[in-house]
């Protein structure tokens, strides 16, 4: 008797259990889309570092189940999030109660939640990154204000069909085409969006390949793509060392919700460009890059719990997501299309394309075209400069939209 009375806990204590009888057909259906997005991650190579960690951090949330309830068991508890530095709330929550009562993924979240990773992830990327070609050619910049425009499109969309200004401000910031951009700015502002948008946000840098050819070849014609840019001028040391120090305190001084992003950017491109620091700047570049890729996916694949993720809102956000970053691609590329007339045709519109903030994927696809309208054509360093300028732009981007909404 005793050994049929343990089976029975252990069996009611199971997954099997929940899936079966307790109505877990919705974390069914979110294993199959994690595995899905492994197929993507692994198969298709969609951003895979960080996309093979939201998935498998995905499906890990959704076999734990009880991701809404206190059981010791669960990896992820939503109520210990929802109710975050509330103080009004009955059930509040501070940083202390989730490290005692978390699992695995709350202590990983927090990272997250508090906007270490994502700035992070941009110290590293400021320090992979070569600032030349934007200093050389400072024009660039406006190609990279330009492609904002699908932020601001997608946000008064997404308040069209209903969502706060929060939530539409998170959900415009997709746009910009910069994954640690939306999470850091989501977390801020809506953080129970956080897992369709990241999703959302990394699914698209990953079909820019897919996602702007077909935009670039409709906006521009085939002599506007043929067009072969002057070499730029080659940019000092001096230049190179002063211009992440300049960048930090205008842009901070303008916005200073910016600081976490833009002073993490730009710090790491000063050790690159600095020429003293090269061991920090490998380390930053490699070790730490990786180190927090891992923490990123996975705390963020925690927040796709089947309760949450399964709704209307994710279809909306992820059409406004693509909206937003089709018409970033078209801002630039109407805006390369000015300069192309104002220079007398010394300006290939396509690098306009590039002022997404994906780097340097959106500058090799502004190549790649090229190089199909002109097999001499080669646009990579002059589609470098609003790539760099798009990194800035969306950062500058999620740090007004930070200060009017927070």
């Amino acid at each position: 008797m005793d050994i049929l009375e343990t089976l029975k806990t252990l069996w009611e204590s199971s997954g099997f259990h929940s899936f079966l009888i307790d109505g877990g057909w919705k974390n069914l259906i979110m294993i199959l889309i994690s595995c899905v997005l492994l197929y993507l991650g692994i198969k298709k190579k969609f951003e895979p570092l960080l996309l093979v960690g939201i998935a498998f951090g995905c499906l890990l949330v959704n076999l734990s189940y009880f991701t809404a309830g206190d059981t010791s068991d669960a990896l992820y508890h939503m109520n210990l999030w929802d109710n975050f530095l509330d103080p009004t709330h009955e059930d509040y929550h501070s940083y202390g109660a989730i490290m005692a009562h978390g699992g695995l993924l709350d202590i990983l979240y927090i990272g997250v939640k508090a906007g270490i990773y994502p700035s992070l992830i941009f110290m590293g990327v400021g320090a992979m990154t070569d600032f030349g070609p934007l200093i050389s050619n400072p024009k660039s910049l406006l190609l990279g204000a330009a492609a904002q425009m699908g932020v601001f499109l997608a946000f008064f969309g997404a308040v069209c069909l209903g969502f706060s200004g929060n939530q539409a401000a998170s959900i415009g910031i997709i746009g910009g085409a910069d994954g640690p951009t939306a999470i850091f700015l989501t977390t801020k502002l809506a953080p129970e969006l956080l897992g369709p948008i990241a999703i959302a946000a990394y699914s698209y840098m990953a079909l820019i390949p897919m996602i702007q050819p077909p935009l670039m070849r409709l906006l521009t014609t085939k002599k506007e793509r043929e067009v072969k840019m002057e070499q730029t001028r080659v940019v000092t040391k001096t230049e190179k060392i002063i211009f992440p120090i300049i960048v930090a305190m205008f842009v901070i001084l303008l916005l200073p919700s910016t600081a976490p992003l833009v002073g993490c950017l730009m710090l790491g491109n000063l050790w690159r460009e600095c020429g003293v620091t090269e061991r920090l700047s490998d380390t930053v570049q490699n070790a730490l890059m990786n180190i927090v890729t891992v923490f990123l996916g996975i705390s963020v694949g925690a927040t796709t719990a089947a309760d949450r993720f399964l709704s209307l809102e994710t279809i909306k956000i992820i059409v406004l997501g693509l909206t937003a970053f089709a018409f970033s691609t078209i801002g630039g590329l109407l805006v390369g299309k000015i300069m192309y007339k104002l220079s007398g045709g010394k300006i290939n519109p396509l690098i306009g394309s590039a002022g997404v903030s994906a780097v340097p994927m959106a500058a090799r696809v502004s190549q790649m075209e090229g190089q199909k309208a002109n097999p001499s054509n080669f646009l990579l360093m002059h589609a470098m400069g609003p790539n760099v300028a798009g990194v800035i732009g969306s950062a500058i981007a999620a740090g007004f939209l930070l200060a009017v909404f927070k």
